[in-house]
C-alpha cells in the first residue's frame, strides 16, 4: 500500500482546482456592458435549468460531513444512516410538490422574505440572525474542520493550512461570481465527487474481497457485519439514541429534513434561480434520485472499514502501514481518509478531487447563501434601503469574506470531536424544531399570527436545550427521577417541534377572540399542479424506498 501522493496524483488534483476556479470565474464573468445585479449575483439571473439545479443541490448537500462524517457514522452504526439520505428523497418529492411552488410565485430572494409577507419584519430579522449564526458557527466551520481532517489523514497537511487552503479556494471563484460561479461549477462537482465516491467504493469492496470483486465483496461485509445493515435499530443498540428505531421512520428525523429541504437558504437558493417553476420541480427530482444513490457512495465504505480493521486477516494482507491513521469506534471519522491511502496511483487524485469537490462546493453556497441572507435581509433594509446594486453586490462579497474568517477561527476548536455529521445534526436541530412550526403553520394555516409564531421560536430553544442537555441530570436522585427520561436526539427534535406548533396555536387561538394580527397568504390552486413526469417519478422513487426498507429491516 502507498500513503504517498504520486506526481499523477497532484497533477489531477492540481488541474481540478484549475478547472474549477476558471469555470467559476468564466460563468461569472460581467457581460459587455451589463453591470453585475441582485438578481445575477444572488440568484444567478434565475437562469438555471433543471439538471444544472439537480446537480447543484446534490453537490451543496454532499459536503464533508457526508463523506467523512457519513462515513464515519456507518463504521459506528451502520447502513441505518441511510435514513437521512433515503428519507430525503421523499421529502424532496414533498418540497417540490407543496413548497416551492409558493416560493416561487412569491419572487423570493431569501427564505426569511417568505416570513415578513406571512408574519412581519421582526420575525423575519429573528430568523435570519438565527440562519446566520447556524451557517457561521456550526455549518461552515464543520465543513472546514472535516475537510482539513481529511488533508491532514491523506497528505500530511497540518490542521490549520488545511483549513485556510480550503477557505481560500471556496472563495477564489465564489465571492466574484455568486450563485452562477457557485451553481455551474457544482455541475462539475458533483460529476468528480460521484466518480470518485464510486471509485473508493469499488476498490474498498474489492480489497475487502482480496481482488475477488466488487459483489464478492458486498457479500462479505454482509456477512462479517450483519448488524451494520439493520435499518431499524433496537433499544439495544449502542447507536439507538442517534437512530431511535422505528422514531426515525415517523419521529424527528421527518423535522431534520423538511427543514433542511424546505427551508434552509443554502439549499433552497439554487431553486429559487430556475428558469420556471416547472424547470425547478424537475431539479428537485433529479436531486431525489441522486440521493437513492448516496448511500452507496458514503455509507457503504465506512461499514467496508468496519469490517477491514477488525479482520485480522485482512489487515495482514493490506502490511504494516495500515496501521496509520487507522479508525476506531471513538475515531470514526478517520474512516473515509484511511480508504482513500488503499487506492493506486492516479485514482487516489481523482477520489481526492471529488472528496475536495464535496467540501468546496459545500462551502461555495454556505458563503453565498450567508451573504445573501445578510445582505438582503440585514443590511440593505436597516443600514442601506437605497442601496445600488453594484453597492449590494460588493456587500454580499464582504459579508461572505467576514463569515469565512469567523469560521476559519472557529473550525480548529473542532479538533478531536467525533461522528461529526451527528454534532451538524443535533446542533442544528436546537433551532430547526421551531423553524419548521413556524413555516408549516405560515403555509397552511392562515390563522396563525406573529405574535404566537414569535414566542413559539424564541420558546423552541430553551425547550430544545432543555432536552438536549438532559432533563434527568437536573433532577437526578429525587423521586421524580423517572419521569425524566434522556431522549435521542432525533426524539427531542419531534417533541420541541410539536410543542413549538401548540404553542403557536394556543397564542393564536387567544390573540384571535380580540385583535387578530394574522396574515394568512393567499395561493392560488394552479400554483400546486404538476406535471405527469414529477408524479411518475416520485411514485417510482416511493416503491423503490419502501423496497429498501422492507429489504433491510
Amino acid at each position: 500500500m502507498n500513503n504517498a501522493f504520486s506526481f499523477l496524483d497532484y497533477a489531477i488534483f492540481i488541474i481540478y482546482g484549475i478547472v474549477i476556479i476558471g469555470v467559476g470565474l468564466w460563468v461569472s464573468r460581467d457581460k459587455e456592458g451589463h453591470q453585475k445585479n441582485a438578481d445575477d449575483y444572488f440568484l444567478a439571473s434565475k437562469s438555471l435549468p433543471w439538471w444544472a439545479i439537480g446537480a447543484s443541490l446534490i453537490a451543496a448537500n454532499i459536503s464533508a460531513e457526508q463523506f467523512i462524517g457519513m462515513s464515519g457514522s456507518g463504521f459506528a452504526i451502520g447502513l441505518a444512516i441511510a435514513s437521512y439520505e433515503w428519507m430525503a428523497a421523499i421529502t424532496l418529492i414533498i418540497v417540490g410538490k407543496y413548497f416551492l411552488p409558493i416560493f416561487i410565485e412569491k419572487g423570493l430572494y431569501t427564505i426569511p422574505q417568505f416570513v415578513e409577507q406571512r408574519y412581519s419584519t421582526n420575525l423575519k430579522t429573528i430568523l435570519a440572525i438565527f440562519w446566520i449564526a447556524l451557517y457561521v458557527f456550526v455549518n461552515l466551520t464543520s465543513v472546514l474542520y472535516l475537510g482539513a481532517l481529511a488533508m491532514e489523514t491523506i497528505m500530511g497537511v497540518p490542521m490549520k493550512y488545511g483549513i485556510y487552503g480550503l477557505a481560500l479556494f471556496a472563495a477564489s471563484y465564489s465571492l466574484y461570481g455568486g450563485l452562477s460561479a457557485v451553481a455551474w461549477t457544482d455541475v462539475i462537482q458533483v460529476i468528480f465527487l460521484t466518480l470518485g465516491g464510486l471509485v473508493t467504493t469499488y476498490l474498498a469492496l474489492n480489497h475487502v474481497s482480496g481482488g475477488e470483486g466488487v459483489w464478492a465483496g458486498f457479500q462479505h461485509i454482509y456477512k462479517a457485519a450483519p448488524d451494520s445493515f439493520h435499518m431499524i435499530l433496537d433499544e439495544a443498540h449502542t447507536q439507538y439514541v442517534n437512530l431511535p428505531g422505528i422514531g426515525v421512520l415517523i419521529g424527528g428525523m421527518w423535522v431534520a429534513n423538511l427543514y433542511y429541504w424546505g427551508f434552509n437558504q443554502y439549499i433552497i437558493q439554487r431553486t429559487l434561480a430556475a428558469k420556471s417553476l416547472k424547470e425547478s420541480q424537475r431539479g428537485i427530482v433529479f436531486a431525489g434520485i441522486l440521493k437513492l444513490i448516496i448511500p452507496l457512495i458514503v455509507v457503504i465504505p465506512g461499514i467496508a472499514a468496519y469490517v477491514m480493521v477488525n479482520d485480522p486477516e485482512i489487515m495482514a494482507r493490506l502490511g504494516d502501514t495500515a496501521q496509520n491513521n487507522m479508525p476506531t469506534m471513538e475515531a470514526a471519522d478517520k474512516a473515509y481518509p484511511w480508504l482513500l491511502q488503499f487506492l493506486p496511483s492516479g485514482l487516489k487524485g481523482v477520489a481526492f478531487a471529488a472528496l475536495a469537490a464535496a467540501i468546496v462546493s459545500s462551502l461555495a453556497s454556505m458563503l453565498n447563501s450567508t451573504s445573501t441572507i445578510f445582505t438582503m435581509d440585514i443590511y440593505k433594509p436597516y443600514f442601506n434601503p437605497k442601496a445600488s446594486d453594484k453597492r449590494t453586490v460588493n456587500v454580499g462579497r464582504l459579508s461572505a469574506a467576514g463569515a469565512l474568517v469567523i469560521a476559519c477561527m472557529i473550525a480548529p476548536l473542532l479538533d478531536g470531536l467525533d461522528q461529526a455529521f451527528q454534532f451538524i445534526q443535533e446542533y442544528s436541530g436546537v433551532v430547526s424544531p421551531g423553524i419548521l412550526a413556524v413555516f408549516i403553520l405560515g403555509l397552511f394555516w392562515k390563522k396563525a399570527t406573529n405574535k404566537a409564531a414569535i414566542i413559539g421560536i424564541l420558546s423552541s430553544i430553551p425547550i430544545a436545550m432543555y432536552f438536549k442537555l438532559g432533563p434527568k441530570g437536573w433532577v437526578e436522585g429525587s423521586a421524580i427521577e423517572g419521569l425524566f427520561p434522556t431522549l435521542p436526539f432525533l426524539d427531542q427534535m419531534g417533541l420541541t417541534c410539536l410543542i413549538a406548533m401548540a404553542i403557536i396555536v394556543i397564542v393564536s387561538f387567544m390573540q384571535n377572540k380580540g385583535a387578530d394580527d394574522s396574515k394568512g397568504i393567499e395561493i392560488s390552486r394552479e400554483t400546486f399542479k404538476t406535471g405527469k413526469t414529477f408524479n411518475i417519478v416520485s411514485y417510482a422513487i416511493i416503491i423503490v424506498l419502501v423496497a429498501l426498507y422492507a429489504l433491510f429491516w
